[in-house]
């Protein structure tokens, strides 16, 4: 799951943003409300989340979500903020936002909103990705293996070994270059080292050989990978 995070405290956001990281989210973390929309202008489909300050520089949060309600998106808007009055939430709410929460909280209601707004809108992603013989457990963050005896084996993943497989299993048989790979699998503040990809891909199909899946993902040199499913 991808998350835009906007949030202009430097605490608060690395706070926010480093939990997030822990329970396997790609977050997106800018500081004001200009640089959030530049991200979502565009490109709001390729977030599952927001999660928006409401008094920001350049842009407030409001804006930001009205601007967003504008271009009839649907993404998912948790507020974030310090005004806790009721007629300040109704203007919250009534600007697009899907949740509320006031500061300070604690990161575990944060997170357990983050799950609600998961199990209420249809458009994310449901609790389990099946595809051929693997199957997704979001809610375990596990990869099963199906077999016809013996039971489901578990495949034992990292958070971006996971995250890998997730975006190949969501694109069967398409070719997926590195350059996509990046776009969608790295933050955007993130620096990556050139070769990135190629590690992290040859240390998946390394996990995926130990359970004969070797040849699940292939190379095609000089355009990228493709996940292979008849």
């Amino acid at each position: 799951m991808r998350i835009l995070l906007v949030e202009d405290e430097q605490d608060l956001g690395a706070a926010i943003k480093r939990t997030l990281n822990q329970e396997n989210y790609i977050v997106d973390w800018v500081q004001d409300g200009t640089e959030a929309w530049e991200l979502l202008a565009n490109n709001w489909k390729e977030y599952t989340v927001a999660i928006f300050d409401w008094l920001l520089p350049e842009i407030s949060g409001i804006e930001l979500l009205q601007k967003l309600r504008q271009q009839n998106s649907s993404l998912p808007v948790l507020m974030l903020t310090a005004k806790d009055t009721q007629a300040d939430k109704v203007i919250g709410l009534d600007a697009g936002a899907d949740d509320y929460l006031v500061k300070p909280f604690g990161i575990n209601e944060l997170l357990a909103r983050l799950r609600a707004l998961q199990r209420r809108s249809p458009e994310l992603k449901p609790q389990q990705l099946k595809l051929g013989n693997l199957c997704l457990d979001y809610a375990n963050h596990k990869v099963f293996l199906r077999q016809e005896v013996g039971g489901n084996q578990e495949i034992s993943l990292t958070a971006k070994e996971f995250q890998l497989l997730e975006y190949f299993m969501r694109h069967p048989n398409q070719i997926i270059t590195r350059d996509r790979l990046l776009d969608r699998l790295w933050e955007v503040s993130a620096e990556p080292m050139s070769n990135v990809v190629a590690a992290q891909m040859r240390l998946l199909r390394r996990k995926l050989a130990q359970y004969n899946c070797d040849s699940l993902i292939e190379t095609i040199y000089g355009l990228g990978y493709r996940l292979n499913i008849s």
